[in-house]
């Protein structure tokens, strides 16, 4: 498995709203088996995305679907910095799939 832990900032007064233009996009994504959308309850502009996916190369496959390409342009407006990119290699999932 591949796993992405990523922290970005919105820029001010702005998260709700790329909250809700990422939740919009519903496309089917092949190989990922889970990808959570969290706000940091600490900072009102840092959104968490924490991805696990089959293998690299369906992250990478992702990015290519007109939907999530869409969204991903329409997002970046919004996005003031990326703050953390981890790659990690997941091992376990609750519950087992």
């Amino acid at each position: 498995m591949y796993g992405l832990i990523g922290k970005f900032r919105a820029h001010p007064g702005r998260r709700d709203e790329l909250v809700a233009l990422m939740k919009s996009s519903t496309a089917p994504m092949p190989g990922c088996v889970s990808c959570v959308l969290s706000l940091d309850p600490a900072e009102a502009d840092l959104i968490w995305v924490t991805e696990v996916w089959e293998t690299q190369a369906h992250h990478a496959a992702s990015v290519e679907i007109p939907a999530i390409a869409a969204t991903i342009r329409a997002a970046m407006p919004l996005i003031a910095g990326f703050e953390m990119r981890q790659e990690v290699v997941p091992v376990h999932l609750f519950p087992p799939r």
